[in-house]
């Protein structure tokens, strides 16, 4: 395999440095290197992170085709820097077998854009009834280690207690999409002023909370780990700092839109702002970003949600709830949280790579850049400024929040295991 040197690059925001890769490892990390018969990229002002893990990925396949693919979302992962995903379980079939959830990672091993790890469903068809099969997709070739019904709650807190109960035995854990489905009958946005002024069905905050509460509390009870999926709420950051430090296993995630966009944006009825759980209010927004920065919120996850055309050319009330994320969400997070001053870039490697790496168990990712270790790396330049076209997106789908938006940031280069899938800003 070919050799790149990566030449006066900061290391997660740092002093500038070079960085050889040999093949699918890091060979070295100083000044002064020597290319030899590399091939050389200069990097002078970019920034380089180890590659991206999204932790909450909808790839669609199989099933929905219409809107995303293995191939086309992991091509868009790429593109914004992603070196490895994590599918949920809502397709069709549901990802609720090993045999699905192979067929799935097959898939991404094929793609070559970045790695897919399948998520398992908790219970079978997502119908809240009986447990899936989660100790045969553990033991499958896709060896699955998280267990989502996202799109719909477990509501049932006797299921929640057996499948908490059961992924313990082997170190699995349970990402729970929170919501009270009898709270959000009919819901179309978040509850409040706005809800109120446009006559749209709320979605109250406390729909979110009271789950969560009761996982937490789940959790401790039981001696497992669960993971709080796009947490939306001021009340739902106190309840899991509160968790924390009770010492319960608890981890959360936030997505990039639920960072920067607000309710207030439905007064416009463009349904490309129509998303589960809701945007919620400026209050909620802050209270997640300094949640994210001090550390009660774990990582930023995409909840990269394609929908065709149609889906959302539509009026509100019968659009889909969902918005892409994956090409945009390193420039949200570069906006809201570094040039905010609340994270720096190491910050960003910690909540993008580092954590969700764990959490997932994605091996061989979220791994320090230094010698010795899997080049799985992502180059940044922070200086750039553009309006977001996703005519040029490389998911299948076009519904994003940000069309004409201002955004900083672009993702220059991403290798996978040494290999280039995305050079010069375009996929390799």
């Amino acid at each position: 395999m070919s050799k790149t040197l990566i030449r006066g690059a900061k290391v997660l925001g740092g002093e500038p440095q070079d960085v050889l890769i040999d093949g699918a490892t890091v060979e070295r990390v100083g000044t002064g290197l020597e290319a030899g018969d590399a091939t050389v990229i200069e990097a002078q002002g970019q920034i380089l992170l180890p590659g991206l893990v999204d932790l909450h990925t909808h790839l669609r396949e199989p099933g929905r085709e219409d809107s995303e693919t293995v191939l086309t979302g992991t091509r868009a992962a790429a593109s914004g820097g992603y070196t490895a995903v994590f599918a949920m379980a809502n397709t069709f079939p549901v990802a609720d077998t090993a045999g699905v959830v192979e067929q799935v990672y097959r898939l991404g091993k094929e793609s070559g854009y970045c790695d897919v790890q399948p998520i398992g469903a908790v219970t079978v068809g997502l119908e809240g009834k009986k447990l899936a099969e989660l100790g045969a997709m553990h033991e499958s070739a896709a060896g699955v280690t998280v267990f989502s019904d996202d799109g719909k709650c477990v509501d049932d807190a006797v299921m929640m207690r057996r499948a908490l109960e059961y992924v313990k035995a082997f170190g699995g854990v349970i990402a729970q999409h929170a919501q009270e489905p009898r709270l959000t009958e009919g819901a179309q946005m978040n509850e409040g002023i706005v809800s109120a002024e446009l006559g749209l069905g709320g979605w109250p905050a406390v729909a979110e909370e009271s789950i969560i509460a009761r996982d937490v509390l789940l959790a401790e009870h039981v001696g497992s780990r669960v993971h709080i999926c796009h947490l939306s709420t001021a009340g739902s950051v106190e309840i899991v700092r509160w968790a924390k430090s009770r010492g319960i296993d608890v981890t959360a995630e936030v997505t990039p839109h639920h960072l920067l966009l607000t309710d207030e944006l439905v007064r416009s009825y463009n349904p490309v702002y129509k998303v589960n759980p809701p945007l919620r209010t400026e209050r909620d927004v802050m209270a997640l970003r300094e949640a994210l920065a001090d550390g009660t919120i774990d990582i930023v996850a995409t909840d990269h949600a394609p929908h065709p055309h149609e889906d959302k050319d539509c009026e509100w009330a019968a659009a889909a709830m969902g918005m892409v994320g994956l090409e945009t969400a390193l420039s949200v997070v570069q906006q809201t949280m570094v040039e905010t001053g609340l994270l720096d870039w190491a910050g960003v490697a910690d909540r993008m790579s580092f954590r969700p790496a764990v959490i997932g168990g994605a091996k061989g990712h979220g791994r320090p850049v230094s010698a010795g270790e899997p080049a799985n790396l992502t180059l940044v330049d922070p200086a750039y400024r553009g309006a977001v076209d996703p005519a040029g997106f490389a998911s299948r789908s076009r519904n994003t929040p940000y069309e004409g938006r201002e955004l900083p940031g672009r993702v220059t280069h991403t290798f996978l295991r040494g290999r280039a899938t995305v050079v010069d800003g375009k996929l390799a």
